[in-house]
């Protein structure tokens, strides 16, 4: 066995676009982990999908070996998502390392979510070893922005490393720092086994592989293991490292970073943050830190084909394989016909399982509006959970609503911070704090409710700011609303796709753009339809389509008047019987353009 001391764990943080995933490529290449023919760009970002948009969706661990000054060392990197969707995982990733690089872009500076990984890693008491990426670029300021990480972390000066993970300069004196920075791990290999589960992945031949580090005590192959959270027992058929295949191993002991294959088939009895011990003889408790991950916003995903109803629930099912923090179930709607409301951990999430549902299953969808969960309270006291308007009591049932609060932080140049103050109290934010963090960077901070970030904050947060401000949130709990339901009625019929919860003070205008968005797109019938928007009982708003009229008294030339009065009676009567029968059909285009409402 290798000696403890001879291991380092470590994980790279950074904002999007910061340069994690070239610097881990770097990494790799230097210590000969991958072979020149293997290179290729982001090696650890295996989808295509985290390749174009340049993110890393999935966290992903693999090892490499080291020789300085004569010691062989192993270096286990576990990767982490970089957005702020994923924090949770992120957590977890963290949790299983001792060291952190945190690596900031020289040319722009540190950002919002930067700081929000490093108090994670600060709370896990990890080393940050602070590296200044991208040196080599022309409009790089590697001495302001060195000087906010100083005043951020307050190390010294020589301890932030200069590097290009482009060029490969100053790898060698990285993989040096992780060496004499980083603490081995610590663990004891004789103790009760606790190991703690940070990722999945699935396998179509072998089920549901575990990833895992060991903090306390040994694992064998073959042996008969718990996973604490669920209560499942399993036996260990393969345990290894990883490195970009997977190395089987006979024994793992305290320190390690590797795998597990115990033939799990289903991706929900596999829960990131569980801890794996031994039957025989289990750990006292679980590691800390567990929690199921909650999804925070919830669309309606409907196939646009009605027959493909089936083939996007196959679609969604192998989906939740690779991705456990995506729920489903089915529902059904008057307008669009049946599909299912997702969960999702926040807007990036979707829109990833919907690319990926287009392009690895090739199924065209319709998303509804996309909505948080709401805790809604009746008068008899009781607490329902909604996530689709429709699901909401009726008004002389209904108690209050409580709606979900997020604390956001946001960091921009400080001429933007005007209009960002503006956007955020439209969305009906309060502010909580602001601080200059050097000359012309500010950090504000603000307590704002999740429904109105749902939709299009960050566009427009990008767009006010060029693109400058960067945006990190997360959850503080539940709070009481004044919201209403808004309903949207075709000729007094409640059209439930179209129906949303609101801020009372929203109401009017979104009500009253509604309404005359649906009059440009219905097509006229032989009727009047009358459209609209409704709270309760009470109308807010009202637009008429005028009914296509055919000229009945086109034939009467001259002639007495009763002749055409008569016609036009004849015509009223028919109007009026077509409009007890006939129905309104809302084109597709309607429901869309709703959707894209502004």
């Amino acid at each position: 066995m290798r000696p403890m001391k001879n291991t380092r764990n470590f994980c790279i943080i950074a904002h999007i676009d910061h340069g994690k995933s070239t610097l881990a490529d770097r990494l790799l290449q230097f210590t000969d982990t991958i072979s020149v023919r293997d290179q290729k760009e982001q090696v650890l970002d295996s989808m295509d999908l985290e390749r174009e948009r340049g993110i890393t969706i999935k966290s992903h661990a693999i090892q490499m070996e080291y020789m300085h000054e004569g010691t062989h060392y192993v270096l286990n990197l576990i990767d982490t998502p970089g957005h702020v969707d994923f924090s949770y995982e992120v957590s977890r990733s963290i949790a299983a390392c001792e060291g952190a690089l945190l690596v900031v872009d020289a040319t722009q500076g540190i950002q919002a979510q930067t700081i929000s990984n490093l108090y994670l890693a600060l709370g896990h008491d990890l080393e940050i070893i602070p590296v200044l990426n991208k040196i080599d670029m022309d409009n790089a300021m590697p001495d302001e922005v060195e000087d906010q990480i100083i005043d951020l972390i307050g190390c010294e000066r020589e301890a932030v490393i200069r590097a290009s993970a482009k060029t490969g300069f100053g790898i060698d004196a990285i993989l040096e720092a992780i060496i004499h920075r980083i603490p081995c791990p610590k663990g004891d290999p004789q103790a009760p086994l606790e190991a703690l589960i940070f990722d999945s992945v699935f396998n179509s031949f072998r089920g549901i592989i575990a990833y895992f580090r060991i903090l306390n005590g040994t694992m064998q192959k073959g042996d008969h293991v718990k996973f604490m959270a669920t209560g499942k027992e399993y036996h260990a058929d393969d345990i290894g490292v990883l490195k970009l295949k997977q190395f089987p191993k006979q024994q793992m002991s305290a320190g390690d970073v590797g795998y597990i294959i115990s033939g799990v088939k289903t991706s929900s009895e596999v829960k990131v943050g569980d801890t794996i011990t031994h039957v025989s003889r289990p750990a006292p408790k679980a590691i800390e830190g567990f929690e199921l991950v909650k999804p925070m916003v919830f669309a309606g995903i409907y196939p646009v084909d009605a027959d493909d109803y089936e083939e996007l629930r196959a679609s969604i099912e192998k989906l939740q394989l690779n991705d456990a923090s995506l729920v489903f179930e089915p529902e059904s709607s008057a307008a669009l016909g049946f599909g299912f409301r997702c969960g999702f951990l926040g807007l990036l999430h979707m829109e990833i399982i919907q690319e990926r549902l287009d392009r690895e299953f090739d199924m065209d969808v319709i998303t509804t509006v996309p909505n948080v969960k709401f805790k809604a309270y009746t008068t008899a006291g009781d607490m329902l959970e909604v996530h689709n308007p429709s699901g909401l009591p009726d008004p002389n049932h209904l108690d209050f609503i409580e709606e979900p609060y997020i604390v956001a932080q946001i960091i921009s140049k400080s001429e933007y911070l005007g209009n960002i103050m503006t956007l955020c109290i439209e969305k009906r934010g309060t502010m909580k704090n602001q601080v200059y963090l050097t000359s012309d960077r500010v950090e504000v901070t603000f307590e704002m409710p999740l429904s109105e970030i749902v939709f299009d904050f960050y566009d427009k947060l990008k767009s006010i700011s060029r693109g400058y401000a960067s945006f990190d949130y997360h959850i503080i709990g539940f709070r009481q609303a004044n919201l209403v339901k808004l309903d949207i009625l075709l000729n007094g019929e409640s059209v439930d796709a179209l129906s949303t919860l609101i801020h009372r003070d929203n109401a009017y205008v979104f009500g009253r753009k509604i309404c005359e968005k649906l009059s440009e797109l219905i097509p006229r019938q032989q009727f009047d339809i009358a459209i609209q928007a409704a709270i309760g009982a009470k109308i807010i708003a009202r637009e008429t389509v005028k009914a296509l009229r055919k000229d009945v008294t086109a034939k009467c030339y001259g002639g007495d008047i009763s002749r055409k009065r008569k016609l036009l009676e004849k015509q009223k009567k028919g109007k009026k019987r077509m409009r007890q029968v006939g129905n309104v059909e809302v084109p597709q285009s309607a429901f869309l353009a709703v959707l894209k409402l502004d």
